[in-house]
């Protein structure tokens, strides 16, 4: 297990979706379990996440990891670094201004996290479709400058060249990461840049279903499954799910 680093997303696959993101639940337990298997993984354990890095550590407190935020728009390196912040928020602006003149829909919300700004509609009758084309239209005239992207009832727009799969590369390059066997676990459109990117360093990626991303088969039914085996780890069992098949390649890994 010490030749092995695991890389986690948060919402859908740690925790279970709430109708609002400040809504979600933290189990008790987890913190400690998480932190009991980066113990394991000699400190080889990072959070990577669509949320900003203040507040994962605002809701697994005590715990502090290495960290990706805003789909890889924040990067701390070390559970005691700085957190770096990347791309140019001021780029959103012309967004932020058409948000702000723009009656939303019921249940329709915006998040705006400075690095990256999220339209969300799960508590909506339904996705709020002229509001989307005005904003992806907008994108695509931007010459290449921001990007957006879907998510489970969400769009998130951000500038371009920012994603979970250049995240994960950089927290690979860094030790206690380096060397060692990725691991991806995530339940997102947005995390399969995360898969591809340990496939592409040797690792594994485990998608949690009921809908993984990329019509990948899930390893994980949803979060509970997530939870209940990293409590296994956590108490000493095997990293590797049962009937997870290891490319023979990776075998020795």
């Amino acid at each position: 297990m010490p030749s092995d680093a695991l890389l986690l997303d948060l919402d859908g696959t740690l925790l279970d979706i709430a109708p609002r993101p400040e809504a979600v639940v933290v189990p008790t337990g987890l913190p400690a379990a998480l932190e009991a298997v980066r113990a394991r993984l000699e400190g080889a354990l990072a959070l990577v996440s669509g949320r900003p890095i203040g507040e994962l550590d605002r809701l697994l407190a005590p715990l502090r990891t290495a960290a990706a935020g805003v789909h890889g728009a924040e990067l701390r390196r070390r559970p005691d670094g700085p957190v770096e912040r990347l791309g140019t928020p001021s780029l959103l602006d012309p967004l932020r201004r058409l948000l702000a003149a723009t009656p939303l829909p019921e249940g329709v919300t915006v998040e705006d996290k400075e690095v990256a700004i999220a339209l969300h509609w799960r508590r909506a009758a339904e996705p709020p479709a002229a509001l989307i084309a005005e904003l992806e239209a907008r994108v695509a005239a931007s010459d290449g400058s921001l990007e957006a992207i879907f998510g489970k009832a969400v769009l998130e727009l951000r500038p371009a060249g920012l994603d979970k799969g250049r995240a994960v590369a950089a927290l690979l390059a860094e030790p206690p990461f380096a060397g060692r066997r990725p691991i991806f676990v995530g339940d997102d459109r947005t995390d399969e840049d995360a898969f591809r990117a340990v496939e592409r360093a040797g690792g594994l990626a485990f998608p949690v279903g009921p809908t993984p991303p990329g019509g990948r088969p899930a390893v994980f039914a949803g979060p509970g499954a997530v939870r209940a085996w990293l409590a296994s780890v956590a108490a000493g069992g095997a990293l590797l799910p049962m009937g997870v098949i290891v490319p023979m390649e990776e075998a020795g890994g």
